[in-house]
């Protein structure tokens, strides 16, 4: 099971912490161990690092329409959003 790390900005640190979404968005993905970071340097940047079981189903996820609801609900700047695999 990879290990993946996704950064990007967001409109607001604080909201995007407390957000539920990411459990809602990631658990029925099998995505677990889910860990949140901020940038103490930039306070619109954060990131996640995640167990992934599967990293096609998290890819064609990713592309969908409840991936983009769920990134504008947490005021993620999804042009920011970058993803990197454990190797």
């Amino acid at each position: 099971m990879p290990t993946v790390f996704g950064y990007h900005d967001v409109k607001d640190r604080d909201h995007w912490l407390a957000s539920p979404k990411r459990e809602e968005f990631f658990g029925p993905l099998g995505v677990t161990n889910i860990r949140t970071f901020v940038d103490p340097q930039n306070p619109t940047r954060v990131g996640l690092l995640m167990d992934v079981p599967d990293m096609e189903t998290l890819q064609t996820a990713m592309d969908t329409e409840g991936a983009a609801e769920a990134m504008a609900h947490d005021g993620v700047l999804p042009e920011t959003l970058v993803i990197l695999v454990e190797a």
